[in-house]
């Protein structure tokens, strides 16, 4: 007897929300198949039934942590910009609590096929148009601001990653929270 339909999205789901937190804590290279497999609960061979290659699984990876980071971000902070810039500036969201694509793969996709880089790409401009949208009638925000916004942003959080100090990471959080603020 062969999987419902039901079956087959509830599988593909697994693969692809595991594969998500795998490779936004671990990066592409770290991560095996295997692993992302082991972790949804499958065997490696139902991989192939969702998927061509590992490349594919990464891009609807990042798909799914940024939706899983925007929905986290906007439960701890609700639709205010400032909250949420607090949020996603915060020593959790460096900590891993949740894992924005954005930030905790940035020095990993350019190494990546045209596929995965354009996921990411719709996925960057997605956030810059919601900085411009959640700043609501505060003031005009131009295109080049919420740029300058979200880079600070996403710059600021992968730097803060990278550093083995949590005193200098705070600090650093702190100049970008003022920053974004400015």
């Amino acid at each position: 007897m062969g999987w419902t339909t039901e079956q087959k999205n509830t599988s593909r789901e697994k693969i692809i929300s595991s594969a998500a937190e795998l490779f936004t804590k671990q990066g592409f290279d770290n991560v095996a198949i295997n692993d992302v497999m082991k972790h949804a609960g499958l065997t490696r061979g139902a991989f192939y039934n969702h998927f061509n290659s590992k490349s594919e699984l990464y891009a609807e990876a990042i798909l799914t942590a940024a939706k899983l980071a925007k929905r986290h971000t906007l439960e701890q902070s609700g639709f205010k910009l400032a909250d949420i810039i607090e949020t996603y500036l915060s020593d959790k969201h460096r900590q891993g609590e949740f894992s924005c694509p954005l930030a905790f793969l940035t020095t990993d996709i350019h190494q990546r096929d045209d596929n995965v880089r354009s996921t990411y790409t719709r996925v960057l401009k997605g956030f810059i148009d919601n900085i411009h949208e959640l700043n609501g009638d505060e003031k005009a925000l131009s295109e080049k601001d919420a740029m300058k916004k979200a880079v600070l942003m996403i710059g600021g959080l992968a730097i803060a990653r990278a550093v083995n100090e949590d005193d200098f990471a705070e600090r650093l959080l702190n100049a970008c929270r003022e920053g974004v603020n400015a």
